[in-house]
């Protein structure tokens, strides 16, 4: 019998930072321990602010998020900083150290910052970032921050994670066009150009300005401003900001949460499926693969009868193409 996860969720709501790390840890790992633990730390989330950081490479995310901290700690409010790297092809693990990105919070206890792999998670993020987030969350932290690979062109996901979304741009990269390319535009709550001592940041800003003018009615107010985050400028202002936008009525938060439930179990039971259908040797379903592959059925249609099956419910009829008549004509 697996052991109750009651005792670390115990530990793990006292704030006790042994407990956080193994609770990472397991739901790194996946698997029933971590979704029972999930189970018993649910009920204690929903009151840390989780904002993310994402942006294309080489805009300066973890000297931001560095500084940021920083500043977070002087308003007095602790923090749990989860920076998803990009997975180590030897190990799996994340390639990037914590310690070495943001050392100078290394002996702070208000600040506990954890490296995952992203594990070739597309998205930015890595599969397990939900649970992460709910470990911090029920650990007590006021402030969760998430900090994604910089992948460039798959960052949207930070969306169903983070209330407020930061989008971090450099100048002399052609971030403008690649915010367009990647999406990343649309899901901004804040973009920032950082590194605005540089002599095209004036330009970087007008050009996110003029893409923001593009948007829909009421989604054109989002602010631009301007950091040089090596030298900690401009980061009280975007902190203000962020409060700024995090404030939600009740009702909208408990919408957000519904909502963010809603994905959680829909990722579960895609996943579940689909360690079902691939071990999956039931000799009818046997038969719809040879007849997919036949081209008698789409894939489609074969999906849905597998999961019909699955479900206990009643497959749905499956329309076989005629053949042409060879005798028409």
């Amino acid at each position: 019998m697996a052991p109750s996860p009651i005792p670390l969720a115990q530990r793990l709501r006292a704030g006790d930072p042994r407990a956080v790390a193994r609770a990472i840890s397991l739901m790194e790992e996946g698997g029933s321990a971590a979704a029972a633990l999930h189970a018993a730390i649910l009920p204690a989330t929903g009151r840390a602010l989780t904002i993310g950081f994402t942006g294309p490479p080489g805009a300066g995310k973890s000297t931001l998020v560095d500084a940021f901290v920083a500043e977070l700690r002087k308003s007095g409010r602790t923090v749990g900083v989860v920076a998803v790297d990009p997975s180590s092809p030897l190990s799996g693990g994340a390639v990037l150290g914590d310690r070495i990105r943001m050392g100078r919070h290394t002996d702070d206890p208000g600040v506990f910052i954890r490296s995952i792999a992203s594990r070739g998670h597309l998205g930015g993020l890595s599969r397990s970032i939900h649970h992460v987030v709910d470990v911090l969350d029920a650990a007590g932290r006021d402030a969760i921050v998430i900090e994604t690979v910089g992948a460039g062109q798959s960052e949207v996901e930070i969306v169903d994670v983070a209330a407020v979304r930061i989008v971090v741009n450099a100048p002399g990269l052609g971030d403008d066009v690649q915010a367009i390319k990647a999406g990343i535009l649309e899901i901004a709550s804040i973009l920032v150009v950082n590194k605005a001592d540089l002599p095209l940041a004036p330009r970087t800003v007008r050009q996110l300005k003029a893409m923001l003018s593009l948007r829909r009615e009421g989604e054109a107010d989002v602010p631009v401003l301007e950091t040089i985050a090596s030298e900690d400028r401009g980061v009280a202002e975007l902190l203000a900001a962020v409060d700024a936008c995090a404030t939600l009525r009740p009702e909208d938060a408990a919408a957000r949460r519904r909502t963010r439930i809603r994905r959680l179990v829909a990722e579960g039971a895609a996943g579940e499926m689909r360690r079902r259908i691939l071990a999956w040797d039931d000799a009818a379903f046997l038969e719809t693969l040879a007849r997919a592959a036949r081209g008698e059925i789409d894939i489609d249609t074969a999906a849905r009868a597998a999961m019909e099956a699955q479900a206990g419910g009643v497959p749905p009829p499956v329309a076989v193409p005629q053949k042409a008549d060879r005798r028409a004509g």
